[in-house]
């Protein structure tokens, strides 16, 4: 068995020391912020809580398999509850959807409902595509060791399969060829926002993103999503995991071409056999491997691949009850494409007329009483920076709260005046989500998935330096719970495989 150092305690981090620590590898985490979790964090404030990374979870069976195989039951280690309905969906002529927790039938019935016309039949039949898609990509992309396009394609059974993938057709195509109704394309743009990409630009296989919510349904952690992380921390304390918070490290070590161990920012060495990054793919490359000519290469190909969006977040502590809310909710703009010129555009800008999406979930654990609200308000941004290179300087003074004025009064426009009724607000803008989990300027996910091959061309698991592999939302297959914790998989697999020095 090899000694293994994970640097990170996000969820990919912590996954993987999981399962590794379960098939008797020696393991220690290190963490340099005072808190596991990385970007899944449930904050708390006066009996208010608010999940401030991820709020859906989707495709259990992904955590049902971490936690079998780590010691026992999902369930028994979080309180999963499924969520009915799902979503409400505003659109900019004041139409509303109200889309069920699990079922495409049923969220193909209520699109029909709620827009009449062909509606339901042209869901129906999306669905049918991206499931499909699901059955093709599944097995042979999203749960295995893959780099490249060429991977992918040498894996597709037929021709047929590749007809049905569509890699070089964009998700607004896709729309375009199912959906008649506006709104619905609108709907489906969406989901391009949950790899941070521009739905103009992304692969039509993110339609199997709607597929996988509608059919595994839509869930939610009694007491926030947050609680995964401290399960998954318990579950590593259980395997004999050593995790070490406020922990920095300052590089990764090479002995004859291979990963050795770490150094920390004190100087301290730590020898092991595998090291498992869980950190932005372009820090370990360009930072803590600085000086590799392997790593530089892959730097400067990951400084060349298009940033993700980022996000400017509201927590807002509401008094009161607000009619018509569902656990998420969405109000869509009447342009949606300002928005992603906005924010990708050759000078990016706060998105005038937002999206807004707003998670309320009713669970009196993250409220202090049936008369208040906890809600996280969450618009897509452009990343932080200087000002250059497609950026928005979001640490100017005024800025923030100025945008934060700006979103709310947005809501109220579209129907939803909250500001009589905060108690408070604290206001995450893409700086602070680069200084707190250490993503370049505050891009959710990495690299986006914009263009034909930008999906196919994360960060491989096991990188070309022997004993060092990659985990998390920076790399294969990607960002989001289900992705995160397939990735971990991967890498503990591979990491089965391959030799150790102690060997």
């Amino acid at each position: 068995m090899s000694t293994v150092v994970v640097i990170g305690a996000g969820v990919g981090g912590l996954a993987t020391a999981a399962r590794l620590a379960a098939k008797g590898h020696t393991v220690t985490i290190l963490e340099q912020g005072d808190q596991v979790g990385g970007k899944l964090r449930t904050y708390r404030r006066d009996g208010f809580a608010f999940d401030t990374g991820p709020s859906l979870f989707t495709l259990p069976a992904v955590y049902r398999d971490l936690f079998l195989k780590t010691g026992g039951p999902f369930e028994e280690a979080v309180d999963l509850q499924p969520l009915e309905p799902a979503f409400r969906y505003r659109f900019s002529d004041r139409s509303t959807v109200v889309m069920p927790g699990v079922d495409p039938a049923r969220c193909a019935a209520a699109l029909g409902a709620a827009f009449g016309g062909t509606a339901e039949a042209d869901w129906r039949a999306l669905m049918q595509r991206g499931g499909a898609m699901w059955q093709i990509t599944r097995e042979p992309f999203l749960q295995s060791p893959l780099s490249g396009l060429k991977s992918v394609l040498s894996l597709a059974r037929n021709p047929q399969d590749i007809r049905t993938v569509a890699p070089f057709t964009s998700l607004r195509a896709l729309g375009g060829q199912y959906l008649h109704d506006a709104r619905l394309v609108t709907l489906l743009d969406r989901y391009a926002t949950y790899t941070g990409s521009d739905p103009r630009l992304a692969p039509a296989v993110l339609a199997t993103v709607p597929y996988v919510e509608q059919t595994f349904g839509a869930w939610h952690l009694g007491g926030g999503l947050g609680t995964l992380a401290d399960a998954l921390a318990a579950r590593c304390t259980e395997r004999g995991v050593t995790v070490r918070l406020g922990t920095s490290v300052a590089s990764i070590d090479l002995s004859d071409g291979r990963a050795c161990g770490v150094t920390l920012d004190d100087g301290t060495s730590m020898p092991a056999d595998i090291v498992v990054a869980n950190a932005d793919a372009g820090q370990v490359y360009g930072t803590l491997l600085a000086g590799d000519p392997r790593a530089a290469r892959l730097a400067k190909d990951l400084a060349k691949s298009p940033a993700s969006l980022a996000g400017f977040v509201l927590l807002l502590a509401v008094k009161g009850r607000t009619p018509g809310i569902e656990h998420h909710n969405v109000w869509f703009p009447e342009r949606y494409d300002a928005e992603f010129d906005d924010i990708f555009g050759s000078r990016p800008r706060p998105v005038q007329d937002p999206t807004v999406y707003a998670c309320v979930p009713d669970d009196p654990l993250m409220r202090p009483d049936a008369n208040h609200e906890s809600w996280f308000v969450l618009v897509n941004a452009p990343r932080h920076g200087d000002g250059r290179d497609r950026t928005v300087d979001w640490s100017r003074p005024g800025v923030a709260d100025a945008y934060a004025d700006h979103v709310l009064a947005v809501l109220a426009e579209r129907g939803t005046d909250l500001r009589d009724r905060i108690l408070w607000r604290e206001i995450r803008t893409p700086a602070d989500y680069e200084r707190d989990v250490w993503a370049p300027g505050g891009s959710i996910y990495g690299t986006s998935s914009n263009g034909s091959r930008a999906a196919f061309q994360r960060p491989a698991n096991a990188s070309p330096i022997p004993g060092l592999f990659l985990v998390g939302g920076s790399a294969h297959p990607g960002g989001g719970l289900p992705l995160v914790g397939m990735s971990a998989e991967i890498v503990a697999t591979l990491v089965g495989r391959a030799p150790s020095e102690s060997e």
